[in-house]
């Protein structure tokens, strides 16, 4: 016989720290210094990429690139002007001190919407894709991760003692504060209007510039594999798209010999191009989102510049159609 255990007495759920357990002290752990400067450099509009408070190139990279745009000495590391010039630009510290300005975290609650968007990993055969209704995360934790614009590795590490896998609507976790990406709304959700996008293919990032001909913004990217493929050279934004759909064509995809005909891929975060498409003019070409973010500027695409889902949205929304993408070696 099965003994039934009352509300009262059931075991609890552990919860989530306090966001203030991972706010600013003066004794932060490197983990957790590498990942306050990660989400500062990523809400000033310069990505280090995935945070996961171990900051290596693509950290030195936003900071150089960051200190390159305010006119300071390019050394990489978050120094005093540096640090100075980040808290203006985002009313956060990057580093933490006894009168820092604010916690780093947030406390972010788990919707339905979100829930909706767990679909379970994503097929490798893309005949069986293409049945999927959408195209969402393969768990809870996958979805968390693109919430906090960081690895799904560091939601654990910020929320030990929570099983991830059960979470439901209503319940809270603490996340890196960063904008939501799909509304565009939050804390610098938005990048200023842009005129001018440079593409370095070399150094594997997209770079923004403003009217005025400043530089407002830097996500890294994955270029495609083959060189023959990288379209170097000026080319035009001919249509944003979020949230779109995707059309495998198997002549574009010589490595896949199952598939017939042209396939459509439903829409969502796990869809080929991600969250967010801008079109070029040249065909079959844009900057678009991934599937896979840890992947972004270790990998080749097959021809398209491949951002974070939320690089890409964040950038989707700042583009105008015709402006200038200038592709560089």
């Amino acid at each position: 016989m099965l003994a039934l255990v009352s509300p009262s007495s059931a075991p609890a759920k552990p919860k989530p720290p306090a966001a203030a357990a991972v706010a600013a002290t003066s004794t932060e752990s490197e983990v957790i210094r590498g990942a306050r400067l990660q989400t500062v450099l990523a809400r000033s509009g310069f990505s280090p990429g995935l945070i996961d408070g171990k900051p290596g190139r693509k950290t030195k990279i936003a900071l150089e690139q960051f200190q390159i745009a305010k006119g300071l000495t390019v050394s990489g590391v978050a120094d005093e002007a540096t640090a100075e010039a980040l808290r203006a630009a985002t009313g956060l510290d990057c580093v933490a001190t006894a009168t820092s300005s604010g916690p780093w975290t947030r406390m972010y609650r788990v919707s339905d919407a979100d829930l909706a968007l767990v679909t379970g990993p994503i097929p490798a055969d893309w005949n069986e894709r293409a049945q999927l209704e959408k195209s969402g995360y393969a768990d809870v934790q996958e979805l968390l991760g693109e919430r906090g614009w960081c690895s799904a590795e560091f939601v654990a590490s910020l929320n030990p003692g929570v099983d991830l896998a059960a979470l439901t609507a209503g319940e809270e976790v603490v996340l890196p504060d960063v904008p939501d990406f799909l509304t565009g709304k939050g804390k610098s959700a938005s990048l200023p209007r842009l005129a001018r996008l440079e593409v370095n293919l070399t150094e594997k990032f997209v770079r923004g510039f403003d009217d005025s001909g400043a530089q407002v913004m830097l996500a890294h990217c994955s270029i495609a594999k083959a060189q023959e493929k990288r379209p170097i050279g000026e080319l035009k934004v001919k249509v944003v798209a979020m949230d779109p759909e995707y059309t495998f064509d198997p002549k574009d995809w010589p490595e896949i010999d199952n598939v017939t005909g042209k396939l459509r891929i439903a829409p969502g975060p796990r869809n080929p191009v991600g969250a967010a498409w801008v079109g070029l003019d040249k065909p079959g070409y844009g900057i678009h989102g991934t599937v896979r973010p840890q992947d972004i500027g270790k990998t080749g695409s097959h021809g398209c510049f491949r951002l974070t889902n939320w690089d890409a949205a964040r950038l989707a929304r700042a583009v105008r159609i015709g402006m200038v993408v200038e592709v560089r070696e």
